[in-house]
């Protein structure tokens, strides 16, 4: 199986090529002309590709010339949508890092693209192959937590500006900590709930975090409430609050409230947890799963290789619309509806 990866732009491109290269049975391109937004310091394009040990190619149209049979796009989120389009426009099935778009205009013209032209549009939420994520959702299907009232949820990690300077660009990321960080437990409700959409959400935003880095000119912290059309209220603390030194990016925990009991998951705490006197140092020793890997297996092989599947592009949208419903209420400073 051939695939391709489009952009190194995202942080996530590097683990994703590494991963596939080690797959059996498939070969890996990469393509990543667009590095005019790279900040200095950044590695890039060819000198990336050959870090990750991955083949490269100086153009788009040479990957696609190649024959990919799958396509990963990496890229800045303002470029998702083009990439997409152009990979529908070569009938090549396409998993598109989040968020979907920067904008649900955007989002919904990527589906209808991928739609007329036949090939799979997916969403890169790894999350919900979480064992935690699914021990919950098997839980709240079997009836075990009663009816769902509330959730609350929280996906903090480091600010993603220090190592692409792009996250924090208002106009490449479509905003800053609300939409690098509202997606993912989005996500996990859209499949929680069935696909019942939210309808309304209330959201507060700021930049107080890393004014010792100097200006930063997005949110770096948020909070929202929603309501779901099924009754259920959940919040969402999507902040940039991990610090910078801490021995993990971040991570993402929930926790559900039904009428007969109540859920807590960790996505990512399955680590042996210690103190290094020689590094004078907190040190974390991971053991679980590589949720990545669980999502690219199930994109290339199909949804019917393990107990979830990959977010495809209608889900994606309506996890957009949540977020360009919070932007709007957090600038008009009330509740809103989600379109």
């Amino acid at each position: 199986m051939k695939v391709g990866v489009l952009s190194f732009a995202h942080v996530h491109a590097g683990g994703f090529a590494r991963l596939l290269a080690t797959m059996d049975g498939v070969e890996v391109l990469a393509a990543d002309p667009e590095t005019d937004l790279a900040a200095p310091g950044e590695v890039r394009g060819k000198d990336f590709a050959a870090q990750l040990g991955v083949d490269y190619v100086d153009t788009y149209e040479e990957l696609f010339a190649w024959g990919p049979d799958k396509v990963v796009i990496c890229s800045e989120n303002v470029r998702h949508r083009p990439l997409v389009e152009l990979a529908a426009a070569h009938g090549v099935d396409v998993l598109c890092e989040k968020p979907l778009a920067t904008t649900p205009e955007d989002g919904a013209a990527m589906v209808e693209a991928c739609r007329a032209a036949g090939v799979r549009l997916a969403v890169a939420h790894p999350v919900r192959f979480s064992p935690a994520y699914l021990a919950v959702r098997d839980a709240v299907r079997a009836g075990t937590a009663g009816e769902v009232l509330a959730v609350s949820g929280a996906n903090n990690g480091y600010m993603p500006g220090e190592r692409r300077r792009w996250f924090v660009d208002p106009e490449l990321a479509g905003g800053g900590a609300l939409m690098d960080h509202t997606v993912h437990i989005a996500d996990l409700l859209d499949d929680l709930f069935g696909g019942i959409p939210a309808t309304s959400v209330y959201a507060q935003t700021n930049n107080v975090l890393y004014e010792s880095e100097g200006h930063v000119p997005v949110e770096t912290a948020g909070l929202l409430t929603l309501t779901y059309a099924n009754g259920a209220v959940a919040t969402i603390d999507c902040s940039w609050s991990q610090p910078q030194h801490h021995p993990a990016w971040g991570g993402l925990s929930m926790q559900v409230i039904g009428d007969r009991a109540t859920l807590e998951m960790d996505a990512f705490d399955q680590k042996v947890h210690g103190f290094s006197e020689t590094s004078r140092s907190g040190i974390e020793l991971p053991y679980g799963v590589d949720l990545d890997a669980l999502m690219l297996r199930a994109f290339l092989h199909g949804d019917d290789t393990g107990p979830i599947g990959v977010t495809d592009g209608e889900a994606g949208l309506r996890a957009l619309r949540i977020v360009a419903a919070a932007y709007e209420s957090a600038r008009a400073r009330r509740t809103v509806a989600v379109r």
